[in-house]
């Protein structure tokens, strides 16, 4: 693809309203000259070059999910990606969402060791909310930004396959995948659709099971072999002291993580986020990377451009 392509689909992409209506696109393209603009193009050409016909796994969540401007940004970001060719899965999960449909019907939430205790009643909820009211609203987002998408569960296609996770304490219907079928997304793929998965799956006696967005969309990648697995957080990356973000780490070889484990660098929260990114390269996606959701157009950043943005690991 040459840079007038480039130019081409971008101009689609802000044709179709990518860049919001037409009174901010034009304040933009104002605000920012025809070199600068060339500039952009021409560092983008060579990773979109090196990226088209390739699969992109993003598990979407966190602050990006909630805040309209940012969820419009990441909605933008994907259809762009989709257009110049690049095979985008979103995985999704619903926290917040299923928080406010439990406090509607008068349910508390309960939470056991920061995962939520799924009660056959509560699944039920989780179910609805996330194959539902979550899933077809992102396929609407992507949909009104004229991308192609279309919704799928793990429980489509038997894509996700779990049994109970077994902990010391029970947690109910949450669910430990032990086999994942990617045809379907597949077949989504081939047909120029985005697939867009929430993460339920089914069990081998009929049941239904709470997965871990940031486990399944790790799974996934890792069966399509993905070229790379980004997971969007509310945090700039991995961080040398949690309480200072210009102590980013921008890069990591999974060799060095037990090390940052033991040095406390990996710890609390962080540890499952980056055994998801650990266990996938080591099942054949290319990189995976751990992004700040809160800043626009992250994805882009990470794709397009030199400096990248958050923690990588290879």
């Amino acid at each position: 693809m040459n840079i007038n392509e480039i130019a081409e689909k971008i101009e689609q992409a802000e044709n179709a309203g990518i860049s919001g209506d037409y009174e901010h696109s034009e304040k933009t393209k104002s605000s920012v000259s025809i070199e600068d603009r060339a500039n952009v193009l021409i560092q983008a050409l060579p990773y979109i070059q090196k990226w088209a016909g390739k699969t992109v796994v993003v598990k979407y969540g966190g602050n990006a999910m909630l805040n309209e401007e940012l969820k419009q940004a990441v909605m933008s970001d994907i259809v762009l990606l989709q257009l110049v060719g690049i095979n985008v899965v979103l995985v999704h999960g619903g926290g917040p969402e299923i928080n406010a449909m439990l406090d509607k019907i008068g349910k508390e939430s309960r939470f056991i060791g920061g995962m939520r205790y799924t009660d056959e009643e509560t699944m039920d909820i989780v179910q609805m909310v996330l194959a539902g009211k979550v899933n077809k609203s992102l396929v609407q987002h992507l949909m009104h930004h004229s991308g192609r998408a279309i919704g799928l569960c793990g429980l489509d296609g038997r894509m996700l396959m779990a049994e109970k996770l077994m902990k010391k304490d029970d947690l109910g219907f949450v669910g430990e995948i032990v086999e994942v079928n990617t045809q379907v997304i597949q077949d989504a793929i081939d047909k120029g659709y985005t697939p867009v998965v929430s993460t339920i799956a089914g069990g081998y006696g009929g049941e239904v099971y709470n997965i871990n967005a940031d486990t399944a969309a790790a799974q996934i990648a890792a069966k399509l072999r993905a070229s790379k697995l980004i997971l969007m957080t509310d945090i700039s990356g991995l961080l040398a002291d949690k309480d200072d973000e210009n102590t980013l780490i921008p890069v990591v070889n999974v060799s060095e993580v037990p090390l940052l484990k033991k040095q406390g660098i990996i710890s609390g929260g962080m540890i499952p986020k980056i055994d998801c990114c650990v266990e996938a390269v080591r099942q054949g996606v290319g990189r995976a990377h751990i992004i700040d959701g809160r800043i626009p157009h992250s994805i882009l950043i990470e794709m397009f451009t030199d400096q990248g943005i958050g923690t990588m690991f290879y």
